[in-house]
């Protein structure tokens, strides 16, 4: 009870700057940032202090890169494995040499000139992921390119964890290659104990948890799973985070992708708003004054070396000039894992207090002008490609990015199946959920995109991304999981038109109201299509019979509706 208060003020303060940010559409990252540095020990005012805030901070990071490996399965990283290894490691290892470079003819010590180097070639996956998830860009081809690298820099870090330490002392090259291949050693090992054990146990584990249809043991499988890989990488010496993005990776092929995701995005963004208070905390104003300058050519030398860099090693893959430029916008901010070389070169004595401030300020101002630059990413690539938003370049622009047209099917019983097939045939692309494990191992078995999910949830509807189909078609024989889905629906995305099976009349009628653009009842249907094939045995036209039935569905079936009997009036 003792640390009451200060959740209570670290709660309050929070919601009023990220409601006041997203208010002026600014990055919420930025939101936290802010927090951290108004409650921190550097400025004048009330401080938090709660032993826990920082460990739990971090496991923010940890549910990052556990969703981003959700979307980053083996054979998606097998295909891009020319360019996210290539580009990646390059753009690293040109990046370390460049700024390493530069900070050594500044008059930095060679040891110290490496530093600032790795620590400026990192980039924050936890802001690019979360603000193109904002801005519904992480299924572009910007956004995955982008993504991709900055997850491969989490890979790249551990030869620096090991690298920086050993720079603090007196040792041979022979140690130093030595701590590096154990370094490597480690993390093939950590792969292949999360990607055997996974592909093994973890399918069969969540068909055993689903059959309970419980979304509390659900979570807690999810929690489990994501947790129990981070600490396997974390007990090998590696971090956190490169564990719970392997196991997202094994996740990721399973047809429990998206609930996963929508079972873990709760934890995941109000832990990665504690992260980034935490890194606020870490900014002293009163240091402003005397290294503002230092700090604003670093954050130059950080954006635009990472900028220059990776447009041209993008573009010179042959990925076209503008994806090269949005996916250098995306990669320019500096990044969290910069924060933890900064404290090991600290610690072995490196670098000097003075030029870690210096360090720490610069990536802080690269993180608030990255976050601008990721926002508007579209509009500066187009600047500096010199495009002119005419009629062909627009269209082919939105074109690019716009996702394949697809119809979401809830539920796939009698009637889900039925639409599949008839969608399949027609070469329409779709993708179906339903709760039954059963169920959906007879779709998968069918050959048809049938995952395991809650289409009534608007977590699972936001992270498969519902604003961009064509159709929804709610096939449940459920009327009030049907109706609360089309109400759910109709909030999310309004634009997209929803059809939805009925039971009977007043049933469609409620669920019209709802806001579905179709609902047609069972029972009037069927004696519809029974009356319809008499006619056509009689050998009446079927033009006349279609024109028929169009019209009792226009008038909302009343022409065919059973009349209550009159009722004799007493004498």
């Amino acid at each position: 009870m003792e640390n009451l208060s200060h959740i209570l003020l670290l709660l309050g303060v929070t919601v009023a700057v990220v409601l006041t940010f997203q208010r002026l559409h600014i990055p919420t990252s930025l939101g936290y940032l802010l927090v951290g540095v108004i409650l921190g020990p550097h400025t004048i005012g009330p401080i938090v202090n709660v032993p826990e805030f920082k460990a739990m901070a971090e496991f923010g990071v940890v549910f990052l890169l556990f969703t981003i490996g959700l979307n980053f399965s083996l054979p998606q990283l097998h295909a891009l494995r020319h360019q996210v290894f290539g580009l990646g490691s390059g753009q690293v290892a040109f990046t370390t040499i460049v700024v390493g470079v530069v900070s050594w003819l500044a008059g930095l010590p060679g040891a110290a000139a490496f530093v600032i180097g790795a620590v400026f070639a990192q980039s924050s996956t936890t802001i690019i992921g979360s603000q193109l998830a904002e801005q519904k860009e992480e299924d572009s081809p910007h956004g995955r390119l982008g993504l991709a690298m900055s997850v491969f820099q989490d890979v790249t870090a551990v030869p620096f964890l090991v690298v920086i330490p050993v720079l603090g002392m007196a040792v041979s090259a022979e140690l130093l290659a030595v701590e590096l291949g154990l370094a490597m050693v480690k993390a093939l090992l950590a792969f292949a104990l999360v990607f055997y054990f996974g592909r093994w146990l973890l399918r069969p584990l969540f068909h055993l948890v689903t059959r309970r249809r419980s979304a509390e043991i659900f979570t807690l499988a999810v929690l489990l799973v994501a947790l129990l890989a981070a600490w396997t990488t974390f007990s090998l010496g590696l971090s956190l985070a490169f564990g719970a993005f392997l196991a997202g990776m094994m996740l990721g092929e399973t047809e429990f992708r998206h609930q996963v995701e929508s079972s873990i995005r709760p934890f995941r963004d109000v832990l990665l708003g504690l992260f980034f208070i935490g890194i606020g905390m870490l900014f002293d104003p009163a240091t402003i004054p005397h290294i503002w300058h230092w700090a604003l050519l670093g954050a130059l030398l950080l954006l635009m070396s990472k900028i220059l860099l990776v447009a041209a090693m993008v573009k010179k893959s042959g990925i076209d000039t503008l994806a090269a430029w949005r996916t250098a916008l995306l990669l320019a901010v500096g990044g969290e894992f910069g924060f933890a070389l900064l404290a090991i070169a600290l610690d072995a004595k490196v670098i000097d207090l003075d030029v870690g401030q210096i360090a720490l300020t610069a990536v802080l101002f690269s993180m608030i002008a990255g976050a601008f630059l990721i926002r508007f990413n579209h509009a500066i690539a187009t600047r500096l490609v010199k495009v002119r938003h005419d009629a062909d370049q627009s269209i082919a622009s939105r074109v690019s990015d716009a996702p394949k047209p697809q119809v979401v099917i809830g539920g796939y019983g009698r009637v889900g199946h039925t639409i599949a097939v008839l969608l399949k045939a027609s070469s329409v692309p779709f993708v179906a959920f339903d709760t039954n494990p059963q169920r959906v191992a007879q779709g998968r078995a069918d050959g048809h995109s049938v995952l395991y999910g809650d289409i009534s949830d608007a977590e699972l509807l936001a992270a498969v991304h519902v604003e961009r189909s064509s159709l929804v078609v709610i096939t449940v024989d459920d009327h009030a999981y049907a109706l609360r889905t089309v109400t759910v629906l109709r909030s999310s995305c309004p634009h997209v038109p929803v059809i939805a099976r009925a039971r009977d009349l007043e049933s469609s009628s409620q669920l019209i109201d709802a806001g579905a653009t179709h609902a047609y009842p069972e029972a009037i249907e069927a004696s519809l299509r029974l009356g319809a094939t008499a006619l056509r045995m009689l050998s009446i036209p079927t033009d006349d019979i279609d024109i028929m039935l169009q019209d009792v569905r226009d008038w909302d079936y009343k022409p065919v509706l059973e009349k209550e009997p009159a009722q004799e009036k007493n004498p």
